[in-house]
């Protein structure tokens, strides 16, 4: 794993790298969920200053009083933290890659935590992911996969998008043999309120190439991932 190569970037019309090859992952008729990657010019937290006091005001609250006064800076400075993954394309993490011609087998990155925000009610879901593939001649930093999975995080976001997309992310940029992503997630939009169902733990995956023909590599891999668990 000596030699590394830069992939270049991708083509705004296709979004697919210069220098990629086809892969073994292939698409199979998935629609990628990568198409929904928006940048932002930037996050204006003058104007999330302002709404994060009018909402105070609208629950009957007084902005002004000691203990809010400050909320609205912080509030502005914690969105511009947490949603950081809008201003880049989370697959910029990868394009640094290294020739592996020799290695064909599974590599897998278990239990990455991961924070995120429920696009739909603005409220947290956390959880770990688990990235898996299998290379074809080319590999990434193992960093690389939990940047990628912050990443796609960091935004307001569905588990279910956020699956596809790094699935997606590693077959367009590594065209790998194959691709998993397993998501484990809790949702609070579901545990402080609607069914108010505190622990539930929602699973969400996403299979590429071999992973989706083979039953054995998939195994395999489901295997490595609830190792060690009870």
């Amino acid at each position: 794993m000596g030699s590394h190569a830069w992939l270049g970037s991708p083509d705004p019309g296709t979004g697919r790298q210069s220098g990629a090859g086809g892969g073994g992952g292939g698409r199979e008729g998935h629609r990628s969920h990568l198409a929904l990657i928006v940048r932002s010019p930037g996050i204006d937290q003058a104007a999330i200053r302002d709404a994060v006091r009018q909402i105070l005001a609208a629950i009957g609250e007084d902005p002004g009083r000691e203990g809010l006064t400050e909320t609205p800076m912080r509030v502005a400075r914690m969105y511009a933290e947490v949603f950081d993954g809008i201003q880049r394309d989370p697959r910029e993490d990868l394009y640094r890659v290294f020739v592996a011609d020799q290695h064909e087998e599974m590599v897998l990155v278990r239990d990455i935590p991961f924070y995120s925000m429920c696009e739909h009610h603005l409220l947290p879901f956390y959880g770990t992911a688990h990235v898996a593939y299998v290379p074809d001649g080319r590999v990434t930093g193992l960093s690389k996969l939990a940047r990628l999975v912050d990443g796609f995080a960091r935004r307001p976001q569905m588990q279910e998008r956020l699956t596809t997309q790094v699935a997606d992310a590693l077959v367009e940029v590594l065209a790998p043999r194959g691709a998993l992503v397993v998501v484990e997630a809790r949702h609070l939009c579901m545990e402080m309120r609607g069914v108010e169902k505190p622990g539930a733990v929602t699973q969400t995956s996403a299979v590429r190439g071999q992973f989706r023909r083979s039953a054995a590599t998939r195994a395999e891999a489901f295997s490595l991932i609830n190792r060690g668990r009870v």
